[in-house]
C-alpha cells in the first residue's frame, strides 16, 4: 500500500491556507508579509539600525523588532 504522510495541517501549507482562510484574510496576510519584508530590506540597504529607525519613525525599537521577527502585526 502506497500511503502518503499527511501532517495534522493537511498535505501542505498552501492547501491549508486555501481551506481555512478567506481570500480577504489571505490578501491581508500577504500584504503584511510584503510590507514587513520591504521595511527589513530598506533598513538593511540603508544600513539603518532598528534604534535609528525608531528615531526616524517614532515607532519603538521593540515594536520594530517584533514586527521584523513576525511576533506582532503592524498597525496602521
Amino acid at each position: 500500500m502506497n500511503k502518503k504522510n499527511v501532517s495534522p495541517l493537511g498535505e501542505n501549507w498552501s492547501s491549508y491556507r486555501k481551506e481555512h482562510f478567506t481570500a480577504e484574510e489571505l490578501a491581508e496576510n500577504d500584504l503584511m508579509v510584503t510590507l514587513i519584508g520591504e521595511v527589513i530590506r530598506a533598513r538593511k540597504e540603508k544600513n539603518i539600525s532598528q534604534r535609528e529607525l525608531e528615531s526616524i519613525t517614532g515607532v519603538k525599537q521593540s515594536v520594530i523588532a517584533r514586527m521584523e521577527s513576525g511576533k506582532t502585526d503592524p498597525q496602521f
